[in-house]
């Protein structure tokens, strides 16, 4: 029998699947799935954006393939590089530092294709996005965790990575606003940790999907502000969340040029670029009116105090986040004896409430759910409704 290579063993079954099976069983007995579980947009795309993308895709050369020399894409970093400097004052050339991917998630995944041999080591916090190791994993190379929790405010601890790891370290992944925790960084933190990149010689890899999603007058810095970043470090984006553009599959990384061109080459070798009114509606995104970014951020910003509040009210006290459009919680302490995908299930098969187990993000993430505001406020209000009949289950 032909069996599947042993990097993808080491893979669990992916979250959403298990999750998606639950639903499913749900659904076959009639209950109303809430679903609160992926990081899924449920706002529709802004209509200019989505006018270009029509507009664009009536002009039959935008249907061939997409390549680096076209003029979409060579306007498109240019819109990129103008963003960053606008968003953070960080100067980027657009010709060596920008490379735009099929979704920021493939960019992140193909980073460590592009670098990792089979006895380098990748520094991944734990709990993190699953890609962060699992692409790690995929590409063959070694991961060691890092922990994080909510004592040390979710920050990695830089300080005391063992020096035999660190020798054979050859790239660290941070993400801040991060997904799941919610966690947020200054940038003393960034400034610490390009110095320990730099000191180790490490590729620092920021994931920055989460920028635009932040509250209370929160701004969230981009490690490229932090003078000599670009010796070490690459930065990914996306306009999944800004923009409400998830299914589109567009994103970016900027940052270090010979880095970047080694992502680029790898990427080369593995697909054929954006399709190009896509690429043109991303140059529409980024390059027009940030209204609807501030708007979305208003309607985020409200069910999370909606959310937060209803979930107190029942007597489930959860951390309000400065950023992103999730609620990291610990699981009530009446059920802290089950899993996190244990307690998952139970709201699931109980009530058709989806949430997300910490453990889909990583050993460190078990005791812990994730909320996604991805419901209107009415419906938040529901789903808190049904969790307090499961809190006041008998058992």
């Amino acid at each position: 029998m032909i069996e599947e290579a042993d990097r993808m063993k080491r893979l669990p079954r992916y979250l959403f699947t298990i999750i998606d099976d639950l639903k499913r069983d749900a659904i076959s007995k009639g209950l109303d799935i809430l679903d609160l579980g992926m990081g899924n947009p449920d706002v529709p795309t802004p209509d200019h954006i989505v006018e270009e993308l029509c507009s664009r895709a009536k002009e039959p050369e935008n249907h061939r393939y997409s390549r680096t020399i076209d003029k979409s894409e060579h306007e498109l970093k240019r819109t990129i590089a103008n963003w960053y400097q606008k968003k953070f004052g960080v100067k980027l050339d657009s010709g060596t530092e920008v490379v735009p991917l099929i979704g920021s998630k493939e960019g992140i995944a193909h980073v460590s294709l592009a670098f990792l041999n089979n006895d380098d080591i990748a520094l991944v916090p734990n709990p993190a996005y699953p890609v962060h190791f699992n692409g790690v994993l995929i590409a063959g190379g070694m991961l060691h965790n890092l922990p994080v929790s909510a004592e040390n405010g979710f920050m990695p601890d830089l300080d005391n990575i063992p020096g035999d790891i660190l020798k054979k370290s050859k790239m660290i992944f941070l993400s801040y606003p991060n997904n799941p925790t919610t966690a947020v960084a200054t940038k003393e933190f960034y400034e610490k940790a390009v110095s320990f990149a730099k000191k180790n010689d490490i590729m620092l890899i920021s994931d920055l999907a989460y920028s635009d999603i932040a509250f209370d007058g929160y701004r969230a810095p981009s490690v490229l502000e932090i003078p000599g970043a670009k010796d070490v470090a690459i930065e990914f984006h996306s306009l999944s969340k800004s923009y409400n553009m998830a299914g589109w599959r567009i994103g970016f990384a900027v940052g270090n040029a010979k880095l970047l061109s080694s992502l680029a080459k790898t990427k080369g070798y593995m697909d054929f670029g954006i399709f190009k009114p896509i690429q043109y509606a991303a140059i529409k995104a980024l390059s027009g009116s940030q209204d609807c970014v501030n708007e979305q951020v208003k309607i985020y910003e409200s069910r999370r105090d909606v959310m937060v509040k209803a979930l107190s009210d029942i007597g489930w006290e959860v951390p309000k986040p400065k950023a992103t459009f999730y609620l990291w919680a610990r699981i009530p302490e009446k059920y802290s004896s089950l899993t996190s995908m244990e307690f998952v299930s139970l709201l699931i098969k109980e009530e058709g409430v989806v949430l997300s187990p910490g453990t889909g993000f990583g050993e460190g993430g078990e005791g812990f759910v994730r909320f996604a505001l991805v419901e209107k406020e009415e419906r938040l209000l529901e789903a808190a409704k049904r969790i307090k009949r499961v809190l006041d289950m008998k058992i």
